[in-house]
Order: structure tokens, then sequence, then C-alpha cells
């Protein structure tokens, strides 16, 4: 026994630990940050996760492969700073699926993988040659995630979609606005992520009935289905109540009606562009936000109880924003904190990951060192293992980096019929 504390003892070092998803092998055609970013979290807890790419189709089948944003002046397909970002910890192959041998060799990857995953329109699959039943045909316990817009049913099956328009059709840019304008929209395609994070629970879902039961099956995600249980309360208002989001004199997306909240909103503060997050949630937070600002208009008995701060909720955001207008964000926040009311700074991109103390206890940008373009920060993972933590260390796979290590390596093939392949066009 080891014993640890103890002047002259050293203790034993602790044997290595495999990550959490250690021996899961996904046989990955997922791109773009809807699919890819369901298996970067799948690589970075563990699992080896092989990127399948194809070697010569024009604009490659990700997108994200060579476009902005860039490290410095070099620019190439194995320059992104997306996709580097999307695939950190992955293995990457190229196979031309148009030939004989692309295909068999991908049914040697499919015998030996856990998963098979992909995010394209429905139907590219099967007409690449491997439908759900192909697939299981090779491996019958293979898990098969499909991620794509609509799902495989219905009347929207055959429609493709980008986040942006996942979020207009599942109704989620339209609850984002100002009051009595027109839907502001979400720019940033949100939709991926969240599609991302419910492929990851299909995935792991998939396994531990594989795992009891030794059957695999095809797993069908909507990507806009995902997306309209977001809107939860405000379809409840509607169904219950007959009341629509959006409808004359609706409140601003800033604003709270679900619990009942004021003020609640960004407001200016000193400096150009820049702004403060405050909430109120009940009359004690006021009372304590009245005794710091300036004045007596905080003071005024019609701000007392919620309801005359919500009945004049727009002078009260005008009095606030005078008062938040002239002060620094980070001390105006730190100070609200102080006496028990909700506050932050609102934070730019570079503050988030540069200055904020938080941020940098918690690791969430790591370094990862990529082939062609050196040490990149990316990011982390926001939920930390006490014994079997994520790593992500190593950078997306250049086009087929991986090549002899897959298909030499793991599916034993020659180094003469490496070259062979290479030089069919089959790698």
């Amino acid at each position: 026994m080891t014993v640890s504390g103890i002047a002259g003892v050293t203790p034993a070092p602790r044997p290595a630990r495999p990550r959490a998803l250690a021996g899961i092998r996904v046989c990955d055609f997922s791109g773009q940050l809807a699919g890819a970013g369901a298996t970067r979290f799948l690589a970075a807890m563990g699992a080896e996760v092989i990127r399948i790419e194809d070697p010569i189709a024009e604009g490659y089948w990700d997108v994200l492969r060579g476009v902005p944003p860039y490290v410095d002046e070099r620019r190439g397909r194995e320059l992104g700073g997306a996709f580097n970002n999307h695939n950190v910890e992955k293995l990457g192959v190229t196979l031309n699926l148009r030939t004989d041998a692309g295909k068999q060799l991908l049914r040697e990857l499919v015998a030996v993988s856990d998963v098979v995953t992909e995010n394209f329109a429905p139907g590219v699959l099967e007409r690449l040659g491997f439908p759900y039943e192909e697939l299981r045909g090779i491996n019958e316990e293979i898990v098969y995630v499909s991620n794509s817009g609509f799902g495989h049913s219905g009347p929207y099956r055959e429609f493709k979609t980008w986040g942006p328009l996942a979020q207009a059709c599942c109704g989620l840019a339209f609850s984002t606005g100002l009051g009595d304008q027109a839907p502001a929209g979400i720019g940033y395609s949100y939709m991926d992520h969240h599609g991302g994070n419910f492929m990851v629970i299909a995935i792991m879902a998939g396994l531990m009935h594989r795992d009891r039961t030794g059957e695999g099956q095809w797993i069908d995600l909507s990507c806009t289905d995902a997306g309209a249980l977001l809107n939860g309360p405000a379809l409840l208002d509607y169904t219950v109540n007959g009341r629509p989001l959006r409808r004359p004199g609706s409140p601003d997306s800033n604003r709270s009606r679900s619990p009942l909240m004021a003020p609640h909103g960004i407001y200016p503060s000193a400096g150009e562009d820049n702004w403060v997050a405050i909430a109120c949630r009940d009359d004690k937070d006021w009372a304590a936000l009245a005794t710091l600002a300036d004045g007596s208009w905080a003071a005024d008995a019609c701000w007392v109880v919620l309801g005359g701060r919500i009945d004049g909720e727009d002078e009260l955001d005008r009095r606030m924003a005078e008062w938040t207008r002239g002060r620094d964000r980070f001390e105006l926040a730190a100070t609200l904190r102080s006496v028990g009311v909700p506050a932050a700074a609102v934070q730019r991109p570079g503050e988030r990951i540069e200055l904020d103390p938080g941020t940098l206890e918690w690791g969430l940008w790591p370094t990862v060192t990529h082939t062609e373009m050196g040490r990149v920060r990316v990011d982390g993972v926001p939920v930390h293992f006490s014994v079997t933590d994520w790593v992500i260390e190593r950078g997306a796979p250049c086009l087929g980096e991986h090549n002899d290590r897959v298909f030499g390596g793991l599916l034993g093939h020659s180094e003469a019929e490496l070259r062979r392949f290479k030089e069919d066009g089959v790698l």
C-alpha cells in the first residue's frame, strides 16, 4: 500500500486510465458542425473517430476545408480554421466510393466499427451504395446515426438546410428581436451546435442499447425538430392560451415574461458598443439596486413592486440606460453582484478568451498541434470528468493524412496495396 503525505515516502505513479470512450470506433462521414461537432466530442472523450472524405471531389465533402479564419497569411485546403476546430483529435482518410475498391475498403472499415455517422441530405449515403440495410448486413451491431435538416421521412425530407435555415423553419429565429419590430433572426448557426449535441446523446443511447442487446439500429435525427424543442414555453403559451409569440405590444427578447422580471435587459455602459446585462428577479433585488442608483428616480414608489416596474417598463429601461451609460461595465456588474443583483458585463470574444479568469481556470481553449498550421487554439469541452477527462491535443487531419495508419495498420493492407490504391485513385 502506498502512503502519500509522509516524509520520505514517494507515492507510486498512478497507471494512466483509458479515456471514457476508449475502445469505441466511429466511421465518420459527418461534416461542417452539426455532425462534426458531435463526433468531435466523442473524439475528445477517447473514441477513435475516423473522418472519411472524398479524395477528388471539387470543394471536398466538407465545405469548411480551406475557408477562413486563417492563422496567418497562408491559404490552402489544409489551413481552414473552422475545419481544424471542428475536427480535432480525429483521424482522416480518403475514399473514392465511385470505385469498387473504395466501396470494399468502406465495408472493411464498417465491419470493425461501432458507429457510422453522417449529416448528408437524405439519400446521399444510399446513392453511394450504403443504405442502412447494407451497413447492417456488414455489421449487425452497427449504430448508424443520420443527422439532416428534416429527417428521412415526411414532406420536407428532400429539403437541404443550413443552420440559419433550420432556425427559421423551427421558429427559433422568430423569437429573437425587439418588440414591435421584425424578427432579428440569429446570425450564427446555433442550430448546428444544438443538433450536434442531440446527435451525441443519440449515439450514446444507441451504444448503450447495443451493449445490452447486441442489436444495432438506425437513428434518424431532424435538426429542425431539435430546434423546435427550444420553443417550448412559446408553444405552450399558444396552445393553451391562444397567445402568439409576437403580437402588438409584445416584449422584446431582452425582457423576461416567464417568469416576470424587471428590469431585465442589456444596457449601455461607458465606451463604444459596451453593454452590461442586469436582471432583477424580485422586489428584493430591485431594492438592492435602488440603493446604488444615483438620484431620486430609483426611489420612486412606482418601482417598488414588480407590477409597477412591468407597467412602466419602457420608462424603467430608459432610466436604467441613463444610469448605466457612463459606468464601466465590469465594475458596475461587480458592484451589483456584491449586493446580490445578477449582473454581468457583455464580453467580446477576445475578452472572454484571454482575460476572463474563470475561462482560463477552466481551460476552455486548449492549444493543438496541426500538421500544417502548427500550434493553434481551439474550442475545448464545457464539462470536466474527475477521472477520465477529455483530451484535445491533436489538430484536425489533413486530407488523407491517416490513410496508411487506417487502411494499413488497422485493416492490414500491405504497402504495395496502398500504393496501388493511391495510383488508381481509390485513396
